[in-house]
């Protein structure tokens, strides 16, 4: 096994810990030992033998093996659920499933104008009355209407904690039990649209 040295003259170790003059080279690499020779100070370090490799590499699947028994944190087990929580998980939900209608429906018409189709937005539209049935128009306008309603009701909640204001607790109930009264109101007015 190859040992390294690092040498370190004297007028360079006027400092409390000259253990940080030495460079580290590797995480294996750290000091040995240090010899005075011709009034001039000699730091000599070396790699880790292969023993010492095996009783850290030992030492590390024990780690490991102990960090697998330990409980998973336990955020969602300790708090009381709040409305913010809910509100804030569902907001972002509410986002995500409004983008993939929109990236579905761009998409349909990018799609089938690459392929000749020529469709438009009044031939989806035909579509959608004529072949899908009551009650799924139903469900998908309601999904949409209440997401949609929820995510721009919380989206002006966000930009009122932005300008500073209604940033107690207090206040973020009642501007979330707001948010929940207005996609009531809202959702149900494009459901009937």
């Amino acid at each position: 096994m190859k040992v390294t040295v690092q040498k370190i003259p004297s007028f360079l170790l006027r400092f409390n810990k000259p253990s940080l003059l030495v460079p580290k080279i590797s995480s294996p690499f750290f000091l040995h030992s240090q010899i005075f020779r011709d009034n001039t100070r000699y730091f000599y370090a070396g790699c880790v033998s292969k023993l010492d490799l095996r009783l850290g590499n030992r030492e590390e699947e024990l780690l490991v093996s102990q960090r697998k028994q330990r409980p998973i944190s336990p955020h969602l087990t300790i708090y009381e659920p709040e409305m913010s929580w809910y509100l804030s998980s569902l907001h972002r939900i509410s986002g995500v499933l409004l983008a993939l209608g929109f990236y579905a429906f761009t998409i349909t018409l990018g799609v089938t104008t690459l392929l000749g189709m020529q469709t438009s937005f009044q031939d989806l539209n035909k579509w959608y009355h004529e072949k899908l049935p009551k009650w799924s128009q139903w469900l998908l306008k309601g999904s949409a209407g209440y997401l949609f309603a929820f995510h721009f009701g919380n989206g002006i909640r966000h930009l009122v904690w932005d300008m500073g204001y209604e940033l107690t607790n207090p206040a973020v109930v009642k501007t979330g039990s707001v948010v929940l009264a207005g996609t009531l109101v809202l959702g149900t007015y494009l459901l009937a649209q």
